[in-house]
């Protein structure tokens, strides 16, 4: 098949040691309704049979860049942003299955929705019944961004006109939550969007990594969301910040940092008069971030103290919330019988 020198689009796929599933991946990609792209195979130096599977098509639509050293998933991603000759990006990646119709119905919106610089789907997890059903338009996903990532990375098509027009790239020091950070950069650009049905089945398997640098990633989601809360440009200091910073990651605040939030909410709320989240979506996470510090603080102590209490009874007061009384009388046992918690 003749490929243009003017593709509608790139298909970018990392890969690396995918012997066991590269095969169904390259499948599914050229077996594709809508042909009008270049299919851009990254090797990051694999050391299994992946590369010899990847050489045995006759597909001129396939481009294999050998990389001869392991330098990183988004470092390949990056470099194959570089070399796109498509319109759009179509993101894929080696161990999972692409639906037959994905690049038709994707372009077909994106031609339709010029705002729109991100269109995922629906995607289904491989061997399980398990759908995950990621919500539809820009607003709902922005407010997701808050909890988590909302977009499935290897369902995505992205506009190339946003990266080259902003000079976008990956951030590598967010590996391996590059692209929950990209979406993050992306939601004050333009539009993101995903289309309510599946169009990609998703491997989950240990050797994934994600699945290997979990850590890793829930740190990264700590300061992306943090980032994104930074983008309404409220009154902040270092230690607000870092507040902030404790609360988003649900770390165990002391009393006087718990004692901020109802200023930093305020501050938080006023900030976003522009709306760039929806009102009364935000207004609810924020109150459930309060409800979440009150009761981290008061039910789930390692150690217990009559001070505890009076702090309980202070709160309640400024805070106007509450305890039930099942859980109300047991910290006030709990305080007055100085408990520890035994590990």
């Amino acid at each position: 098949m003749n490929i243009s020198n003017h593709p509608r689009i790139t298909v970018l796929m990392p890969v690396y040691n995918c012997e066991l599933y590269i095969k169904e991946a390259i499948d599914s990609i050229l077996n594709q309704t809508f042909s009008d792209f270049e299919f851009i195979i990254i090797d990051d130096a694999s050391t299994d049979e992946t590369l010899s599977i990847i050489r045995s098509y006759d597909d001129n639509r396939i481009k294999l860049i050998e990389k001869p050293l392991n330098t990183g998933y988004t470092n390949s991603l990056n470099y194959g942003l570089s070399i796109a000759k498509g319109e759009y990006i179509a993101r894929m990646d080696g161990d999972d299955i692409s639906f037959p119709e994905r690049f038709e119905k994707q372009i077909n919106f994106l031609d339709k929705n010029l705002d729109i610089v991100v269109c995922g789907s629906f995607f289904k997890i491989i061997e399980t019944d398990k759908i995950y059903a990621v919500c539809e338009n820009h607003e709902e996903i922005k407010l997701a961004m808050l909890e988590e990532c909302p977009i499935g990375h290897p369902t995505v098509m992205m506009r190339i006109k946003i990266f080259q027009k902003y000079d976008l790239i990956y951030d590598v020091s967010k590996e391996p939550a590059e692209d929950y950070d990209l979406w993050t950069r992306l939601s004050v650009l333009g539009k993101l969007h995903n289309l309510q049905e599946v169009l990609l089945n998703y491997r989950m398997h240990n050797s994934q990594v994600s699945k290997k640098r979990s850590n890793e990633q829930k740190k990264a989601a700590v300061v992306i969301k943090v980032n994104l809360l930074n983008y309404l440009n409220f009154e902040k200091n270092r230690e607000s910040q870092n507040v902030l910073e404790k609360i988003i990651q649900r770390d165990v605040l002391f009393f006087e940092e718990m004692q901020q939030f109802p200023d930093l909410k305020n501050k938080l709320i006023l900030a976003n008069e522009i709306s760039f989240f929806e009102k009364t979506g935000f207004e609810r996470y924020l109150s459930n971030i309060m409800n979440n510090i009150f009761k981290d603080y008061f039910l789930n102590r390692e150690k217990y103290s009559p001070k505890v209490y009076f702090q309980y009874l202070k709160i309640k007061r400024e805070w106007k919330s509450k305890l039930i009384l099942f859980h109300e009388v047991k910290l006030f046992i709990k305080s007055m019988i100085y408990y520890k918690k035994i590990n």
